[in-house]
């Protein structure tokens, strides 16, 4: 089963009657949660619990907005406001009377002054009405299943650029395995050597190498790369199931920051090889970035 982006469009035209047609769009866009926004003409509240419901059940994440436009076809007729037109050329007659200009009014101008044309609306009837909503019934199930055609098909995108960013990710952590037994015998060299420089020659040198084992011990990066390799798969696996998954990759994704935070902290200032660990770390962190940004897409 694919991973469902929380990006998509549907749209459907519908002809209900000789007197109706009606749109319906569906738009989603990432959001934290299930956020549903209608807008329906007045009169179909009964309507509104049924879509809400309908998208309820298909979807799990997103701001989705649904909205429905309806054409009444010959039901428009087209008028003029009487008194404003009327009121207009009675004020042209006084004023052409008034100052002895001649002249005849311009009707093109009038019907240019705002309000001067009207359109009369008589509203959808009741049986429209129940037309209507039967039919907006019917189409929003194959309305939502091209929705999340869409969805999905922005998924797999999404899969992609996700994967590639795991595959470099672990390249990463392999590189830095491969360093680490260097890296640690350098440190303890270095902390040794630091050890020495401050106690002087009195000192109990298996006591000391001792304490230095300890240390060297605590700076071990074993377990950091062991967890970002199992965060690595379990990602994977994640990647490859279907449900509501993008929360979950999403907290993966910030347990893999602080490995590699840790990791980090407790390589820097090594130097030689440690230079490449501290340079691997960091592209960690810029591959677990990048995927952070898209996971914020993912249902």
């Amino acid at each position: 089963m694919p991973i469902y982006s929380m990006t998509g469009f549907a749209r459907l035209q519908v002809r209900v009657n000789d007197q109706l047609n009606y749109t319906l769009s569906l738009k989603s866009v990432n959001h934290r949660f299930l956020d549903v926004q209608l807008r329906l003409p007045n009169g179909l509240d009964a309507l509104e619990m049924e879509l809400r419901r309908a998208l309820k059940e298909h979807l799990v994440r997103g701001h989705v907005e649904l909205m429905l436009s309806v054409d009444r076809g010959g039901q428009q007729v087209a008028g003029y406001n009487r008194d404003l037109v009327s009121g207009y050329l009675a004020a042209f007659n006084a004023a052409r009377e008034d100052f002895g200009i001649q002249g005849q009014p311009d009707l093109n101008g009038i019907l240019r002054l705002p309000g001067a044309l009207q359109s009369d609306n008589r509203g959808t009837g009741d049986e429209d009405l129940a037309a209507l909503a039967e039919s907006v019934q019917q189409q929003i199930v194959p309305l939502l299943k091209e929705l999340k055609t869409m969805r999905a098909r922005e998924g797999e995108s999404l899969e992609a650029i996700l994967r590639a960013s795991l595959d470099r990710l672990a390249e990463a952590v392999e590189g830095v395995a491969m360093l680490r037994p260097e890296v640690e015998q350098r440190y303890q060299e270095r902390l040794t050597q630091r050890l020495i420089n401050a106690t002087g020659t009195e000192f109990n040198r298996q006591r000391l190498l001792e304490e230095v084992a300890v240390l060297v011990d605590r700076s071990d990066i074993a377990e950091e790369l062991a967890r970002m390799t199992t965060h690595i798969g379990h990602f994977r696996e994640l990647l490859a199931s279907s449900g509501e998954v993008g929360k979950k990759l999403d907290f993966l994704l910030q347990e893999m920051n602080r490995e590699a935070n840790t990791l980090l902290s407790k390589t820097g200032g090594v130097g030689g090889k440690g230079t490449r660990i501290t340079e691997l770390g960091l592209a960690m962190k810029a591959e677990i970035e990048k995927a952070r940004e898209q996971i914020q897409n993912v249902e």
